[in-house]
């Protein structure tokens, strides 16, 4: 869909929707670059830091959930807009947690406070998915990937924006800076989103989940978020560590995956709506990819590759792009096969499936940095990354198998349907030879 076929209501909903990913996220990525170390100047172990990243994926699941149940009552503009203001609030708040005492206090505020900002940030996210897919009900991949190329630029300004103001100006800065972001952004929401009328429905997310495909894709879904965790909480260590960089520098080493990811979205979301037969697909083989890229980021000792920072580059790129790939098609499947499950095409189902979606995504988000950081802190950053590269492959694997076999299954049917229509032609033909055929 270009810009000049769409209507006022779509333009202006496709400008909302980039201001509020790229909002979000770039407030969301600015700590991976400096807030570990500085944490752990503050008494805070790997494992706890870990925990600390993941708590935020955890609340964001339980608030998609339960905000994806009842986005019509509240109703998605304003869950929208109190998503943001909370964001805003509890991201500058974080950046005065520095001053707090080393510790526990120190631990127990970053908890609280990642919980709320995680809260606000669900109901934004899941609502503006909702929204998306109610505006542009025909080309939701290349609505969605136009939106993450916002995602993308938020991931990539986030780590080196954060890591550059954080050298220049300090801990509270970066968070004061990018709150304010927030704030600025929900005046614009007010002006130009429209309000949605909707009908809430009797649909669940047991009866959602009730297909193995919608399961599978769920786990797919869940590794690639668990991945991203798994960098946002580890990567910066490993690389100041293994290779003598800077906050700052850690932050430009973060683009090679954001970058990617946002240059390779509208391109992949064009594809995928274009080609519905190759969508599923992208999803096995960028799955796939992924777990090639995290097996040889640190590497894997069992390799017996020698790491260096061009190959954990490269790896990153290869990382970002093969999310993407992955990424973009699934919400669109996941609608689909919540249709093919009976559900209705409403906004009450647009806002269980975003709000799946978004729970299954904080699920491995929590994961990720929890488990990974544990595994990085006993072992060491090559085992953590070659584990998620594992149930990567795993699940990538297991969603390969089930659409071959649910090929094939297609297939036989169609050729037994042909057969059928073959066999009910030829009865149709007379038994008996013509008069003119019996006389000769």
């Amino acid at each position: 869909m270009s810009l000049s076929k769409m209507s006022r209501q779509q333009l202006f909903t496709l400008i909302a929707m980039a201001s509020i990913n790229f909002s979000s996220m770039i407030c969301y990525s600015i700590l991976g670059p400096f807030f570990p170390p500085e944490a752990e100047r503050k008494g805070v172990s790997q494992a706890m830091i870990g925990l600390i990243f993941g708590c935020y994926a955890f609340f964001t699941l339980v608030g998609s959930l339960i905000l994806g149940k009842y986005i019509v009552q509240i109703g998605a503009k304003c869950m929208i807009i109190a998503g943001l203001l909370i964001s805003g609030i509890t991201t500058v708040v974080f950046g005065f947690l520095d001053r707090a005492p080393d510790g526990t206090i120190f631990i127990v505020l970053c908890f609280v406070v990642r919980s709320v900002n995680a809260v606000g940030f669900a109901g934004a996210v899941t609502s503006s998915f909702a929204v998306s897919a109610k505006v542009f009900p025909d080309s939701i991949a290349t609505i969605l990937g136009f939106i993450e190329i916002f995602t993308g630029m938020g991931l990539i300004l986030g780590p080196p924006l954060g890591g550059w103001i954080y050298q220049a100006f300090g801990y509270e800065i970066p968070f004061i800076v990018l709150g304010s972001v927030l704030f600025l952004t929900v005046p614009l929401i007010m002006w130009i989103l429209p309000n949605f009328d909707a009908v809430a429905s009797q649909g669940s997310f047991f009866k959602l989940c009730s297909r193995v495909k919608m399961v599978l894709i769920c786990f797919v879904v869940f590794t690639l978020s668990s991945g991203i965790g798994f960098l946002d909480a580890t990567l910066s260590i490993f690389a100041m560590e293994a290779y003598g960089l800077s906050a700052e520098s850690v932050g430009l080493l973060m683009v090679a995956v954001s970058l990617p990811y946002g240059a390779a979205s509208p391109i992949l979301g064009i594809l995928s709506d274009k080609y519905p037969l190759i969508r599923r697909w992208m999803m096995a083989i960028g799955g796939l990819a992924t777990a090639f890229g995290f097996c040889l980021l640190g590497p894997v000792p069992v390799f017996h590759i020698d790491s260096g920072l061009w190959l954990t580059v490269v790896m990153l790129v290869v990382i970002g792009f093969s999310l993407c790939m992955t990424c973009i098609p699934t919400f669109t499947e996941m609608l689909i096969c919540a249709h093919e499950n009976g559900f209705e095409d409403s906004l009450s189902t647009l806002g269980l499936v975003s709000g799946l979606f978004s729970a299954v995504w904080s699920a491995g988000m929590f994961f990720g940095p929890t488990v990974g950081g544990f595994i990085t802190q006993k072992l060491n950053f090559e085992w953590g990354a070659g584990f998620q590269g594992g149930i990567t492959f795993i699940a990538a694997f297991l969603l390969m198998l089930y659409l071959t076999k649910e090929q094939i299954f297609k297939t036989r049917f169609q050729k037994m349907i042909g057969d059928e229509c073959k066999m009910y032609a030829g009865e149709k033909s007379p038994l008996l030879c013509s008069s003119s055929e019996t006389s000769v």
